[in-house]
């Protein structure tokens, strides 16, 4: 691969520490979710980073499927739920399952179906986590 953007961050103390990114913005606390034995402070974790920034990108891929397959759709939102869980697989491990949720207007149920699975396709989080983690994928028309 030939890199045309590298992102940097640092992180101290784990999932009870801190989180910085080179540019300066992410400068964040980090706390372990009530659910996962944490306190509840408020402090953002490794899976709500991982949501962000797989939102984010997969919702670039999916429009760029829709440029690809010259489908006009409007403003698309995706919203990705990362869950964080006692692996069934490997009883000493845990593991990390995502659902994608793909809001696209303007296009039948069938395109919107077929533009989340070549956005799925093309994503390099997609290829990067496939056999890996499950994945969830649900297109909806508005």
């Amino acid at each position: 691969m030939k890199a045309t953007y590298t992102a940097v961050a640092t992180s101290i103390g784990g999932r009870e520490g801190h989180v910085k990114s080179v540019s300066g913005i992410i400068d964040m606390d980090l706390r372990t979710p009530q659910e996962m034995g944490g306190k509840g402070e408020k402090g953002s974790n490794p899976e709500e980073l991982f949501a962000a920034g797989y939102s984010a990108c997969f919702n670039g891929a999916l429009n760029l499927a829709a440029r690809m397959k010259r489908v006009e759709a409007g403003e698309t939102k995706v919203t990705v739920s990362v869950s964080f869980g006692k692996s069934e697989r490997n009883e000493d491990g845990f593991e990390i399952e995502a659902k994608i949720e793909a809001e696209i207007p303007g296009v039948s149920q069938d395109i919107a179906d077929m533009l989340v699975k070549r956005a799925h396709e093309l994503y390099p989080y997609s290829r990067a986590t496939r056999g890996n983690i499950d994945v969830e994928l649900i297109a909806k028309v508005i």
